[in-house]
């Protein structure tokens, strides 16, 4: 599958996805100012050319979640990712594992932690909501650890689900089996829907065990309203005492709380507004990111999310001190138009747009960006 870059695979994405999860993937709350304003953010810089310099090699490699990638982004954890296309984390975790780039797997994936981990080659980290009933975080923690995973990646951004329009208008989250509109609107899709019918009726496979419903919209609901609100500090100080491997937090917006993640033995701070999905209006994360970077002086690893749709916005972020990017949306839309074809387009295509960037800015690797910073860039007026 040729890339056309990400814009062209949402546009096929949203003629194959039905409207209920077509609409859950492009969302935001409120608004949805902040989903613009990800987007917004990037087109304020723009990367210096420069010339006579030997870029006859161009190496994107780069260590962050504690091990060295061949590329510098990973797949941010996906809600529902395997409703895509069938089997779609599936097929996700197998490019990620042929192309070096860690996969996060949602708390609410439709395939098991321990389905993914049987991709071969495949370096998962488990994305954790910390639940009412810690029984079943510290079981979520476990299976990871059996999983042979090293980083869970602890989303602290969703105390509560603020109003999103367009999943009331849908139904998501609040009914609890699909209505006559959601059937007729799959029958609309029928290469969708003909593909879901093979695979079987899904469910989010990673909370199976913890009996949170019968079928995919129940479970949504149940363990949607299962996300503890009461959660401090302290929680994170006992999440840390109980997991022995590397640990992200992720949803962090601000120096202060970045310094706490720090205090409390993070190795990795996720700077993310969940894609605009929860406050609104807020910040972007690209716009927050300097001052984080500067707060943590470099003793905890920063890794940016939120809007990222071309290799441009890559060397954006890495210029200004994040050690990687991750992508969210971008791969459920590829997944969507091409399944595991569309997914290695997104990566091959990604990864080139870096390379193009770095090579024309005078860069052979990620050593040299750092090496500039945001001498690299220049404010768009």
């Amino acid at each position: 599958m040729n890339h056309h870059g990400i814009a062209a695979l949402h546009r096929r994405a949203d003629r194959v996805l039905p409207r209920i999860f077509r609409d859950y993937v492009n969302g935001g709350s409120h608004s949805e100012r902040t989903v613009r304003a990800n987007r917004r953010a990037f087109d304020r810089w723009a990367v210096v050319p420069k010339c006579l310099v030997d870029v006859s090699d161009c190496d994107l490699s780069g260590s962050f979640l504690g091990a060295t990638h061949r590329l510098p982004f990973m797949f941010a954890p996906l809600g529902f990712g395997g409703l895509m296309c069938p089997d779609g984390e599936i097929r996700a975790a197998r490019v990620a594992a042929s192309a070096g780039l860690p996969m996060a797997v949602s708390t609410f994936a439709i395939q098991s932690l321990e389905t993914l981990s049987r991709v071969p080659g495949v370096t998962l980290a488990a994305q954790i909501y910390v639940f009412r009933d810690r029984g079943i975080t510290r079981d979520m923690l476990r299976r990871a650890e059996s999983c042979g995973i090293r980083n869970i990646i602890l989303t602290v951004d969703t105390p509560i689900t603020p109003l999103r329009l367009r999943d009331v208008r849908n139904g998501f989250r609040n009914l609890t089996r699909p209505s006559v509109r959601h059937v007729l609107s799959m029958a609309a899709h029928p290469r969708w829907t003909a593909g879901m019918l093979r695979s079987g009726m899904p469910k989010i496979g990673n909370l199976a065990p913890y009996g949170m419903g019968s079928n995919l919209m129940e479970q949504a609901r149940n363990a949607a309203s299962q996300i503890d609100p009461t959660l401090t500090w302290k929680d994170l100080d006992w999440l840390r005492s109980v997991w022995p491997g590397q640990l992200a937090v992720k949803g962090i917006m601000d120096a202060g709380d970045a310094l706490a993640c720090q205090k409390a033995g993070a190795q990795t701070v996720i700077v993310s507004n969940h894609g605009g999905r929860q406050m609104d209006p807020a910040p972007s994360s690209l716009s927050v990111l300097p001052d984080i970077v500067e707060a943590l002086k470099g003793e905890t690893d920063v890794i940016l999310d939120g809007g990222v749709r071309w290799g441009g916005d890559v060397v954006t972020a890495l210029a200004l001190g994040a050690k990687a990017v991750g992508i969210g949306r971008p791969w459920a839309w590829a997944l969507a138009a091409g399944g595991e074809r569309g997914v290695r387009s997104l990566v091959d295509g990604l990864g080139g747009e870096i390379r193009d960037v770095l090579r024309l800015g005078g860069m052979v690797d990620l050593a040299s960006l750092r090496a500039q910073g945001a001498a690299a860039l220049r404010p768009v007026r």
